[in-house]
């Protein structure tokens, strides 16, 4: 599965999702922050489910509109909880993010926005 993390998702994380078989990019090694719209945009443009913790990207998706190929946003998971909850998620749920949904996982919970059909 093809993956973007935002810089707020412990870098670590990336090692363990290569570890598993994923194709994946971390926002942090990027040079400089381009900001929510544009890391939005690049997981787009790259057919990447985006990873986070942030709750503003779920905004710019519902509210705002802005195209996705998925968002995953991990809560009140800690750095160390971050790639077992990832990895959790991914695979009880990667048809629902591939389809475009936003799924919300923190630990013993998860919630599923449905793509919106009228994209």
């Amino acid at each position: 599965m093809k993956l973007l993390l935002d810089t707020c998702v412990w870098g670590g994380v990336q090692t363990k999702l290569v570890t598993a078989g994923h194709d994946v990019v971390w926002a942090g090694n990027w040079s400089e922050d381009p900001g929510d719209e544009e890391i939005l945009a690049t997981a787009y443009r790259e057919g990447r489910i985006l990873v986070t913790l942030d709750r503003d990207f779920g905004e710019l998706a519902i509210v705002r509109r802005m195209p996705h190929c998925g968002i995953l946003r991990l809560v009140n998971v800690n750095s160390r909880q971050q790639s077992t909850v990832c990895l959790q998620a991914l695979t009880l749920y990667s048809d629902e993010l591939v389809s475009g949904a936003i799924v919300t996982a923190e630990l013993g919970r998860v919630r599923i926005r449905p793509p919106d059909d009228t994209r």
